[in-house]
């Protein structure tokens, strides 16, 4: 059986290699010779090329990992929900869905072939290895969208606090007299130090805007982008208002009050929430030390007592 397994490892690893070989990406011998002519004139020091040599790796596997999930994209039902999804995690680059699906093909092979491998090395039976390989290839099989979602969740939260104060510099600039799209441009630039993804949104608004898009499409495409529920209802406030005509200024100050207000009673709830989030930390920590300290004596006093009866 284990000659066996042996062989079946060894041709399924020769399968995976040709499959990998199949699908990388190729590239035209001249246009490879142009770029070590171009690397070779802009210098050649042993760490430009340790890091060239590392960066022409991460290609190579970026390339792999590319072309399975582009394989996969094919079968795949949902393709505009999960970039939108990839998009709200920061990832808005156009490979983000190959290679998110490529990674959730790639990760459990390598993981589970890596630990199959290892483990009898380290000494371990083969059932360990099997076992522990199936559990890095779930493993690898769960984290990309687990580290997607954590991602998202991270984002948003990071927007959803600085939102308010976003909102009090923009009644400001309105109030000074800036129109709305330079005062979304100002504000970005002031909130950059408070929430670098907010103001990374804000101004692609207003490239937006300045490519065509009509002002009511480029609020919206915030609001999707940032999939943030206090956001889409401020870009709902801000359509209506440019399309009835009515003061921004004022609307963009009731606004703000309101998301002030929400974040107040998102601190207070979190507070609430301290008294039974400490119970845990308190079982499993804090009490086994003080019945060691309060009960120890007096179960030492016991066992020396009844060892001296049983004398």
């Amino acid at each position: 059986m284990l000659i066996v397994a042996v062989i079946l490892i060894a041709v399924s690893a020769a399968f995976v290699a040709l499959f990998i070989a199949e699908v990388a990406p190729r590239r035209d011998a001249a246009l490879t010779r142009r770029l070590a002519e171009l690397a070779h004139e802009q210098g050649s020091t042993p760490e430009v090329l340790r890091r060239r040599r590392r960066q022409a790796q991460a290609e190579q596997l970026a390339g792999v990992i590319e072309a399975l999930g582009v394989r996969a994209e094919i079968g795949y039902k949902d393709v505009g929900a999960l970039r939108l999804r990839l998009i709200q995690a920061g990832f808005p680059d156009a490979r983000a869905v190959p290679l998110y699906l490529g990674s959730r093909l790639f990760l459990p092979a390598a993981l589970g072939t890596a630990m199959f491998l290892a483990l009898p090395v380290a000494g371990f039976q083969w059932l360990v290895a099997l076992i522990g390989a199936a559990w890095f290839g779930v493993l690898g099989y769960v984290f990309p969208p687990v580290y997607i979602s954590m991602r998202r969740k991270a984002r948003q939260k990071e927007m959803q606090k600085a939102l308010p104060d976003a909102l009090d510099l923009l009644v400001v600039c309105v109030e000074a007299g800036l129109a709305l799209n330079q005062a979304l441009v100002r504000v970005s630039e002031e909130t950059e130090r408070l929430s670098p993804v907010l103001a990374e949104q804000l101004s692609l608004v207003n490239l937006e805007i300045r490519a065509g898009t009509a002002r009511d499409d480029a609020l919206r495409n915030l609001g999707e982008r940032t999939g943030l529920d206090d956001i889409k209802s401020l870009v709902a406030m801000l359509v209506q208002t440019d399309r009835f005509g009515t003061s921004i200024a004022q609307a963009l100050r009731v606004q703000a009050d309101t998301l002030r207000t929400k974040r107040r009673q998102r601190a207070e709830e979190a507070a609430a929430k301290t008294t039974i989030k400490l119970v845990f930390p308190l079982v499993l920590f804090i009490f086994p030390a003080m019945f060691v300290v309060i009960l120890g004596p007096a179960l030492i006093q016991i066992l020396e007592t009844l060892q001296n009866f049983a004398m």
